[in-house]
């Protein structure tokens, strides 16, 4: 993917949540690896937490890391499955702003050369809520590398082009 040597490297302050009812941090592989990643790229883990598959308690520290100015964006892994417990996109739609649908179609389009058609039982999505980018990935190791490797890590990089997330940034709360 083309990077603008020329363009200046601007960090993203990105909070990361792991929903699950089963993580704890000496577990949280997925969110290990998201960290490694984030912090890799250059950009700022500037929070991390663990939330259980509940949509209120999911949905109220979404509205807390929305409301802070440190946080750019949000990345969250678990619970887009399609069981009882799987709540995060349900948590993501009562915070958004708008939807960004692209992610979801493309993080299955790139999962069907991984998994095949096992991809088609995720719901992988983003939406923009008050300027705040917020991305939902699938809990799996797998499902992690695929969306920070083929798409955040260049949506992004403030250097990727034709385009990227991060030159949005300032007018995402025009009116």
């Amino acid at each position: 993917m083309p990077i603008d040597e020329t363009a200046v490297f601007r960090p993203v302050n990105i909070a990361l949540v792991t929903v699950s009812d089963t993580r704890i941090r000496e577990n949280d592989t997925s969110g290990d690896i998201l960290a490694d990643r984030i912090t890799a790229a250059g950009h700022n883990l500037v929070e991390r937490h663990i939330e259980r598959d509940d949509t209120a308690k999911l949905t109220s520290l979404l509205h807390n890391w929305i409301d802070n100015d440190k946080i750019d964006c949000i990345i969250c892994t678990g619970g887009t499955g399609l069981t009882g417990r799987d709540i995060t996109p349900e948590a993501l739609d009562r915070v958004k702003s708008k939807e960004i649908p692209g992610f979801g179609e493309l993080f299955r389009w790139l999962s069907y050369e991984s998994i095949g058609v096992s991809t088609i039982q995720s719901r992988a999505c983003a939406v923009l809520a008050r300027g705040t980018y917020i991305f939902a990935l699938p809990g799996s190791n797998g499902a992690v590398k695929d969306g920070w490797d083929k798409i955040l890590v260049h949506q992004l990089d403030s250097r990727f082009r034709p385009c990227n997330f991060v030159e949005l940034m300032p007018r995402l709360r025009e009116k």
